[in-house]
């Protein structure tokens, strides 16, 4: 019985990205000899992003309220949208501490070899606050890859027309990677050197 559950712990584990069966196998043991009170933490706080998290109805980061966040804070600067493909894409350029303007999360890169079509991203959602915030300059800032030059490409075009400065971030991150995994410094340098587009 006590294997069973065990096996079941580490099944459900190699569910999570880039953990596989002797990874799972280390934290389920880890989890066992946790205190009791660290264990039952993290299954609440599982839980209650489970059962609170959706996201912004503005920019479509995620959020536990309907505007998050960011796009309430005053502070920024209201007049620049920095879009970016995924919520843990504002994470990281938060971190670099050198943008202070709004996002906007598309949900994803276009890819018509997987279905991923400009009606199934947060594109139209995008010319929208473009057309009623006042927004002055977009920053793009998809993925330096396949995927993310031809939905920045796509945007310049869907936003061709407006009065709207479009802007991409500088090559400051190698060709291939994800913003997720840059560091602060070459995000900072990224930001700062955008270019027009």
């Amino acid at each position: 019985m006590t294997q069973g559950i065990i096996e079941n712990l580490i099944t459900e584990l190699t569910r999570l990205p880039g953990i596989g069966r002797k990874t799972a196998q280390r934290l389920a043991f880890y989890i066992l000899t946790m205190p009791e009170n660290e264990a039952r933490s993290i299954a609440t706080a599982i839980s209650e992003v489970k059962g609170k998290a959706r996201f912004c109805t503005r920019c479509f980061s995620i959020t536990d309220s309907e505007i998050c966040g960011i796009c309430r804070d005053e502070g920024r600067d209201f007049k620049m949208i920095c879009v970016v493909e995924e919520p843990s894409n504002i994470l990281v350029i938060e971190r670099s501490r050198f943008y202070n303007g709004l996002y906007h999360v598309l949900l994803g890169a276009l890819s018509p070899l997987d279905g991923v079509t400009p009606e199934k991203l947060k594109i139209n959602e995008l010319v929208q606050r473009v057309k009623n915030d006042g927004i002055e300059e977009v920053v793009i800032a998809t993925n330096p890859n396949t995927k993310g030059e031809t939905t920045a490409q796509y945007i310049k075009e869907r936003l061709k027309g407006l009065p709207v400065r479009i802007t991409r971030i500088a090559y400051g991150l190698p060709m291939g990677s994800d913003i997720e995994f840059a560091d602060e410094v070459t995000l900072s340098k990224a930001l700062e050197g955008r270019r027009l587009m």
